[in-house]
């Protein structure tokens, strides 16, 4: 079994990098065949979130046949490498066979914001999301591509998700604080969430730098 964590890692502006599953993929019943009517489709079990020092792991249970986990770990091989193209069809092809792996659906949603095609990451991201509505990844990278696309209000609302589902998540904070900083203009949403990344990022100097930068220029608006 493979597992998600997250970790406090030193300046990454997005949530995960593409490592070898973003959520656990068992296959402990390759090619089990399940029972009952065709059209009756077995429970999606959603992937779980607990916290544990420094962070957060993610676990969801699914079966995966052996040519089908192969198929994933070569696609994000390829995604790490930036081959982009073959990486992208064959995790489409994995998807294709294992729709409930949210993993898939993450790692091609974070592939195809990489491409520049927002608006694919975006399906991609909301299908995870179809799968475990409590996914914090998934939210942080949906608003990324929301800021992207120029969706203010809604990248707000979906780091603010991932937040409701994990409090002490850097990453979210961090882009939150950006979105409110750059492109809302919301000081005060941005110097609190500046904070609380660097309260969990402490060496992050270019943070720190940011945050002297806004007190600065909060005071100068705030004088009469």
């Amino acid at each position: 079994m493979r597992i998600h964590k997250i970790r406090s890692m030193r300046r990454a502006a997005i949530a995960v990098v593409l490592a070898p599953a973003l959520i656990a993929g068992c296959a402990p019943h390759a090619h089990k065949a399940t029972t009952g009517p065709s059209d009756v489709r077995p429970k999606v079990k959603e992937a779980k979130v607990v916290q544990d020092p420094g962070g957060f792991t993610i676990t969801q249970p699914v079966s995966v046949p052996a040519d089908v986990r192969a198929d994933y770990e070569t696609a994000v091989r390829l995604l790490k490498e930036k081959r982009y193209e073959p990486g992208i069809a064959l995790m489409l092809k994995v998807t294709e066979h294992v729709p409930d792996m949210a993993a898939a659906h993450i790692d091609l949603g974070i592939a195809y914001s990489r491409t520049g095609d927002l608006d694919h990451a975006e399906a991609s991201l909301r299908k995870a999301l179809e799968l475990n509505p409590r996914h914090p990844v998934a939210y942080n990278e949906l608003g990324l591509v929301q800021r992207r696309k120029g969706q203010f209000a809604q990248a707000r609302a979906s780091y603010e998700a991932a937040l409701a589902q994990f409090a002490d998540y850097h990453y979210a904070h961090r882009n939150l604080a950006i979105l409110c900083d750059l492109y809302i203009g919301d000081t005060a949403c941005a110097l609190e969430h500046y904070e609380a990344y660097s309260r969990m990022v402490p060496d992050d100097a270019e943070v720190a730098q940011w945050i002297a930068d806004l007190r600065d220029r909060k005071g100068q608006q705030e004088k009469p």
